[in-house]
């Protein structure tokens, strides 16, 4: 465990702790400290929508030797943080004289070159809402015997990214795969051993699933970001003469947000101090078909169950869409919505910190905006409904 000496102005740090990676170098994660010592993830602000000019990685006449390859699935065309790690491990541990590769398993409309991808394909025919495991594979391998990459990086998410990795070590009778893995640098990665008691460190493997937080995805740099169409319909073709697999993929069977537990949700509509009139802000994220969602100050006043509870202190939610009214916005709910895609927030402080990081902000009382807003999808249902 992690103590601090002050009498001595000692600091003790456990061994085993991993570090992160970013253009600085290694960054060993101390919970709590920044600077120096160490960098707290969960403080740093979100990275700014818009990116000041940045150098590109790559010379333009740069002679390629070899490749690093980046696999990831998108969700309605962006990917998530743990994907965009993947990608900057893959462009951090490049050198002057190696392409970084991105494929892409559905649409993409974030920027490649942000992402610090040189060359990317994108297959828009598959992705999460399609189960094509054998069609997947059939792409990756044929890309992977073309390119023949020095490495392979992918997120360990549990999902898909986790099998495919997996099956294309089995497939391509790789020698060489790692998974879970927590640190990487240019001499190696570690990961974790005996439920998290020891640390384990070898050379970089052929293939390389990382777990999240290993990597800052920010990037000092660009790629060059170009996309490949012929390859891209190369790997569609391989794809499509997979043999099928023994299953049958049913489609997708889509849960209202209402339905799922609330940190699983993909639309939540929460509430805060500011709202008084519960009853009507229930009826609006009823007629919403939407998750219900309090701030701590709206719990704490008797207003919501515990289990609705959004902060460090209750749940962390991931959604899509994230609409408060009347949360001002403390810095723990704040980490609670962290990796809320879009966030659109009811406020009458045009100060308040809920305000500055919300994507589209409304000043205004929340009261009046919910009736306003009932309304309007009453009357929007109303019309679908009519024959």
């Amino acid at each position: 465990m992690a103590t601090t000496m002050a009498t001595a102005g000692i600091r003790r740090i456990d061994p085993r702790r991993p570090f992160t990676l970013n253009a600085d170098g290694l960054k060993r994660i101390v919970l709590g400290q920044t600077g120096a010592a160490g960098l707290d993830l969960q403080a740093l602000p979100p990275a700014p929508a818009q990116h000041p000019i940045k150098p590109q990685r790559l010379a333009a006449d740069a002679r390629l030797a070899k490749y690093l390859l980046a696999v990831v699935h998108s969700d309605r065309g962006s990917l998530d943080e743990h994907a965009r790690q993947a990608v900057a491990a893959a462009a951090l541990l490049a050198d002057g004289v190696t392409e970084v590769v991105l494929l892409v398993f559905g649409e993409l409309n974030d920027d490649a070159a942000a992402l610090g991808a040189d060359r990317c394909i994108v297959l828009p025919q598959y992705g999460s809402h399609l189960f094509a495991p054998e069609a997947e594979l059939a792409a990756l391998a044929a890309l992977f015997k073309e390119l023949q990459p020095a490495h392979v990086f992918m997120p360990d998410n549990g999902v898909a990214d986790s099998d495919l990795g997996r099956r294309l070590g089995a497939a391509m009778s790789v020698a060489s795969i790692a998974t879970h893995v927590v640190e990487i640098k240019q001499e190696g990665l570690a990961v974790y051993r005996q439920q998290g008691s020891l640390m384990a460190r070898r050379e970089l493997t052929a293939i390389v699933l990382l777990e999240a937080d290993a990597v800052d995805a920010r990037l000092p740099f660009l790629g060059r970001g170009q996309r490949d169409e012929q390859l891209a319909a190369t790997l569609g073709v391989a794809a499509s003469n997979a043999p099928a697999g023994a299953f049958t993929d049913l489609g997708v069977k889509t849960m209202a947000a209402s339905q799922m537990a609330l940190d699983e949700a993909d639309f939540i509509v929460s509430a805060g101090n500011g709202v008084g009139d519960v009853a009507l802000f229930n009826s609006l994220a009823q007629v919403l078909d939407a998750a219900v969602g309090a701030s701590r100050v709206a719990v704490d006043d008797g207003k919501f169950e515990r289990d609705k509870q959004i902060g460090a202190t209750g749940k962390t939610v991931s959604a899509s869409a994230y609409l408060a009214f009347g949360i001002s916005g403390a810095v723990q709910h704040l980490q609670g919505i962290k990796d809320c895609r879009h966030v659109i927030a009811v406020n009458l402080d045009a100060s308040a910190p809920m305000i500055k990081r919300a994507d589209l902000s409304i000043i205004g009382d929340a009261q009046e905006l919910m009736s306003a807003l009932l309304q309007q999808v009453r009357q929007a249902r109303a019309v679908e409904a009519a024959p």
